[in-house]
């Protein structure tokens, strides 16, 4: 290869590193605006992880990946923002109804995985616009 055609090879190995750069950054960026704003402050309650044995009054059936939240007056589909420690997540309320005394919300498993959160924690939530 010649001088003139190895600083061409370079030059455009640098520009589709850039590019790709580029268009990972917008990618994530604009991931973010897609979500939701939050409203109102953050409210704490606790929380802890549950699996119904059978479908949740929302018709949702909770498996192993399954990303939700009961909550005993919200309605379905009710998207939540939960925070614990350093994670924040968007969720879904997938459940109505009992939710055991002195507990403000069920996690799914997998959501509680995802927060972190082990037995019973003191969680923030609010919700979105």
């Amino acid at each position: 290869m010649t001088a003139p055609a190895a600083r061409r090879a370079a030059y455009l190995t640098a520009f589709a590193v850039l590019a790709v750069a580029v268009a990972i950054a917008v990618g994530h960026h604009r991931h973010h605006q897609d979500l939701p704003a939050g409203a109102g402050p953050w409210t704490s309650a606790l929380a802890a992880a549950w699996k119904p044995a059978r479908p949740t009054a929302c018709g949702v059936a909770v498996g192993t990946t399954t990303m939700g939240v009961g909550v005993p007056v919200l309605p379905c589909g009710v998207q939540l923002y939960l925070r614990f420690g350093d994670r924040t997540v968007l969720t879904t309320v997938i459940d109505r109804g009992h939710v055991p005394s002195g507990r403000g919300l069920d996690l799914t498993p997998a959501l509680a995985d995802l927060l972190r959160v082990d037995g019973t924690q003191r969680i923030e939530w609010r919700f979105t616009r």
